[in-house]
């Protein structure tokens, strides 16, 4: 029965119109041969927990601490059980003063409690993943946190690094939560102050003068240098990651976009001509230099 399972998934994954197929995301990082697969689920609380680090300035090595963290104690799933008291992707308790239940359910803030308790321990980057995990977490089996470490080093790299994430399956077919991306990404980037965005999502029409699309963008600002770059690469990727919940069709980003349903959910490169190849006619969808395009169905 497995192995059929496996098959049909493996089908699934494969069978793809464009980018349909089995909703799925993967991640990839140049400085490793092998890929990482996510179910939707998993690839959007990896995207916060990525998101979260990058809004605090944190390095890519705290990334990866917590996201294998993460992954050892709840497979990147915001649990509501656990050991005793434990919730959440962190299996954070509530006796141990991590916060209520509904604080430790929301995974911006137990991400955000992760990070807060792991700058505390000196030293973290260099120390062996699972020594930095364990200060923090405190768990009665530390040394499962290594066996975690390449992928979560990869998908660090996916969100924020010398990687990139796909996500493929079929393009939402009912309208989707533009305020819900504004909100959740404003949010997360509130403290870092590196992006301004729209007081309101801009909806655009088609010739019938129906609304198709709602759009959030997100724009760098000038003195936002580097930092401002790594969080446009995390929103976009966050986008992606929670393309099924949000209605996200589409993201714009730099020199490439990602369309729902397409290009087996693969980025592409935009050229500088429209939809149709028309000489000359600027592309609607392109991102200008440091900006971050979300289009949501409606």
């Amino acid at each position: 029965m497995l192995l059929a399972l496996i098959g049909y998934f493996a089908v699934q994954y494969n069978t793809t119109n464009g980018g349909g197929g089995a909703p799925h995301c993967t991640a990839s990082a140049r400085t490793s041969p092998r890929g990482v697969d996510m179910t939707p689920e998993q690839a959007g609380n990896a995207a916060t927990i990525a998101a979260v680090g990058v809004a605090k300035g944190l390095p890519d090595r705290a990334l990866t601490i917590a996201l294998a963290t993460a992954m050892q104690e709840s497979g990147l799933r915001n649990l509501p059980h656990g050991d005793r008291d434990s919730l959440g992707l962190f299996q954070q308790r509530t006796s141990m003063g991590w916060g209520t239940e509904e604080q430790i359910m929301d995974p911006v803030y137990s991400a955000g409690k992760f990070y807060d308790h792991l700058v505390q321990v000196k030293g973290y980057a260099d120390l062996p993943l699972t020594e930095a995990a364990q200060e923090v977490q405190r768990s009665g089996y530390p040394e499962a946190y290594a066996k975690h470490e390449p992928e979560a080093v990869v998908i660090a790299a996916a969100f924020a690094g010398d990687g990139e994430l796909a996500c493929g399956g079929p393009a939402p077919t009912a309208p989707g939560d533009p305020e819900k991306v504004r909100t959740e990404l404003t949010r997360i980037f509130a403290k870092s102050r590196t992006h301004t965005a729209p007081a309101e999502p801009r909806r655009t029409q088609n010739a019938a003068g129906k609304v198709t699309e709602a759009e959030v963008t997100f724009v760098e600002k000038k003195d936002g240098g580097a930092s401002a770059a790594r969080g446009s690469k995390v929103m976009a990727g966050w986008a992606l990651a929670n393309s099924r919940g949000t209605g996200v069709v589409r993201v714009s980003y730099g020199p490439a976009s990602w369309v729902a349903g397409q290009a087996r959910g693969e980025w592409q490169r935009l050229g500088p001509t429209g939809p149709q190849g028309k000489a000359g006619a600027p592309d609607p969808h392109r991102a200008e230099d440091g900006s971050v395009r979300i289009f949501v169905a409606q």
